[in-house]
């Protein structure tokens, strides 16, 4: 109730503003009607990242937008969905996997939806602009996002969203329940002398969590009885999670000179966030033996960042920056723990840091570059060096490289842990994480294509300490822990995209090869994945109705995946059941009139006639053949 509610507020504000004529549907063009009748181009509705890179408002129906309808929003290649919208994903690509060199909160399979820093955008608009967005769901509710973003003065802008999901699933104890509220503004003077982002943030994500199907076979064997999946056996009937956050940001700058553009600069950055996770259920055996006959485990964490910097800005060198950084963070528990081997697991780990580090940002011409360098000024051993360089040629050929070397302090929950379960509680001492990656990337008129090298020493994994495993080859319980491969995993990627156009046909495929080097099987990926669409588009109705229709085929060889562990949140390695080997096919139809678009998509369509061998995980069936369907309409006025 909450989340629809907020979500219809700001629909109801947001609907004053609205109406607008596109009468440029081929290119995609948005117009708008300003204060004085004319028509704002597309270039003035400008969405702006915080490192600068500026985009527009784009209302195009393509085969990359049709990629983007989902409740993340983005572009989904390499990450495999669990069945119930708002659950987890696990990653089939681990390039998408991105390194901080700080110690993070960890529990990172309940973040891929979590708004992190840089998945805040800026906004600065001619006229009111709104994006609404609506989605069915698996089962009674509704995924609603709802945003509008107005500038009160051409230096002034403010903007609010909400995204509110509720999902009750096919199968038992499988609610998903969250919201993303978000508040951004942005001011700069006249002159951008003074220039200031900031935003807050406030996030929560309730999972349900089953524990995936206890008896591999009833899914398997697909007898009817076992089709109207609430009859499935799971291992949990009333676990559930919670993952919620809040977040105060802002960065700001003001250049000493008021004539020179070019003068130096003084920066300031702070961030403060707080989180919590926590677990509740009746004690099962599934995860070992207990302190309690009803666990509820919660982590919390906040942390404090501040930077201040010095940048000089000039037209025909770049801009050199230099700034210092701290660093405080405080992870705990209301309890210490003494366990049987007499062995201490305090109830806190907290520390400060401090860097130093030097930046500088080149862009003239076709050539845009950035390096940075950073080093610890305290105790701990802490070091980033990232190089990124781009050449473009033509607006459809650019070369892109990229470089990073990184000494990274352990994520929080590897290093402390408690829980009401024996088994899950630990306080240890690792070593940093080493990372040398290496990429490079094409994009011509002709073809997608990137490759990828990364070198992990000391890297740290979560693995399952039982060795019984059923005959289904499910392990009979979780006893989870972190542990240190003291040994190089060697990483090798190559992926290749291109969309062929032919009359009114499309034909979209990207394809990713994996490969890795190591003495143990700690990093598993599939060998193959690959996605690709055939399509149809073409206008009617004297041009009013875009339509795009088509087929999607998702793939990826068999490999022993991953398995999630709700308690932790987190994936774990294993090393006895494959998944894969199984297609996705999905059956699309997608319109759109002005800049009103309707997906409509009967998801996995073949799941009856191709056999009953799919998973995300080990004991995580994927999702059965469904139909649903959404909207997403963007206002102008």
């Amino acid at each position: 109730m909450r989340q629809g509610f907020i979500c219809l507020l700001l629909i109801f504000f947001s609907i004053p503003a609205l109406s607008q004529t596109d009468n440029e549907l081929q290119l995609g063009k948005v117009s708008a009607k300003a204060a004085n009748d004319k028509k704002a181009p597309v270039d003035l509705y400008k969405i702006i990242t915080l490192d600068k890179d500026t985009t527009y408002v784009d209302t195009t129906l393509t085969i990359q937008r049709e990629y983007k309808f989902n409740y993340l929003r983005k572009d989904t290649f390499g990450l495999l969905q669990f069945l119930n919208e708002g659950q987890t994903y696990n990653t089939l690509d681990f390039g998408l996997k991105q390194f901080n060199p700080y110690p993070e909160f960890g529990f990172s399979a309940k973040h891929f939806a979590y708004l992190e820093v840089k998945d805040i955008n800026y906004y600065n608009v001619p006229t009111p602009y709104s994006d609404l967005y609506f989605k069915s769901v698996m089962e009674q509710g509704q995924n609603l996002d709802a945003f509008i973003s107005a500038n009160t003065s051409k230096n002034l802008n403010f903007s609010v969203g909400y995204k509110g999901l509720r999902s009750l699933g096919k199968y038992q104890n499988q609610l998903s329940s969250t919201g993303n509220f978000r508040f951004i503004s942005s001011y700069h003077t006249t002159d951008k002398r003074y220039i200031l982002r900031a935003h807050i943030t406030a996030q929560d994500f309730l999972n349900n969590e089953n524990g995936g199907i206890s008896t591999l076979s009833q899914f398997e064997e697909g007898a009817d009885i076992y089709k109207e999946r609430p009859r499935l056996d799971v291992y949990f009937s009333d676990a559930k999670s919670l993952l919620k956050g809040n977040r105060f940001f802002v960065d700001h700058s003001f250049r000493l000179s008021k004539s020179n553009p070019n003068g130096i600069v003084v920066q300031h950055q702070f961030n403060f966030e707080n989180k919590f996770f926590e677990f509740n259920m009746t004690a099962n055996d599934r995860f070992g033996e207990s302190y309690a006959s009803y666990i509820n485990t919660k982590t919390r964490h906040n942390r404090l960042y501040n930077k201040v910097g010095v940048a000089y800005s000039n037209s025909l060198l770049g801009d050199f920056q230099f700034f210092v950084d701290d660093y405080k963070y405080n992870y705990f528990y209301y309890r210490t723990l003494t366990l049987a081997d007499q062995s201490l697991v305090p109830n806190k780990n907290n520390d400060r840091i401090n860097t130093w580090g030097a930046q500088y940002n080149y862009q003239k011409n076709k050539w845009k570059g950035s390096f940075l360098l950073s080093n610890s000024l305290t105790k701990q051993s802490l070091a980033n060096i990232e190089a990124n360089v781009r050449y473009t040629l033509s607006e459809k050929n650019s070369i892109s490289l990229k470089y990073q070397n990184m000494n990274k302090l352990p994520d929080l929950n590897y290093v402390l842990y408690q829980s009401d379960y024996t088994a899950y509680n630990w306080y240890n001492s690792f070593k940093n994480e080493k990372i040398n990656n290496f990429e490079v990337e094409a994009k011509i008129q002709w073809l997608d294509a990137s490759f990828q090298y990364t070198v992990l020493n000391d890297h740290l994994f979560f693995a399952n300490t039982n060795p019984v495993y059923n005959a289904e080859g499910i392990a009979e319980q979780l006893l989870v822990k972190p542990f240190q491969y003291d040994k190089t995993i060697n990483y090798m990627s190559v992926r290749a995209a291109k969309d062929i156009k032919f009359w009114r046909m499309g034909f979209d495929i990207t394809l990713l090869y994996q490969k890795v080097d190591q003495s143990e099987a700690i990093l598993n990926v599939p060998d193959f994945t690959t996605r690709s669409s055939l399509y149809y588009s073409d206008y009617y109705f004297k041009k009013a109705l875009f339509l795009q229709t088509g087929v999607t085929l998702n793939y990826f060889t068999k490999y022993k995946a991953n398995d999630y562990n709700p308690l932790l949140g987190e994936f774990y390695i294993q090393n006895q059941k494959e998944i894969g080997d199984f297609p996705m096919l999905d059956f699309f139809i997608n319109a759109k009139v002005r800049t009103f678009r309707i997906f409509l998509k009967a998801e996995h369509f073949n799941s009856s006639f191709t056999g009953y061998n799919y998973y995300t995980a080990p004991n995580y069936p994927y999702r059965d053949f469904m139909v649903r369907f959404g909207v997403v309409w963007n206002f102008f006025s």
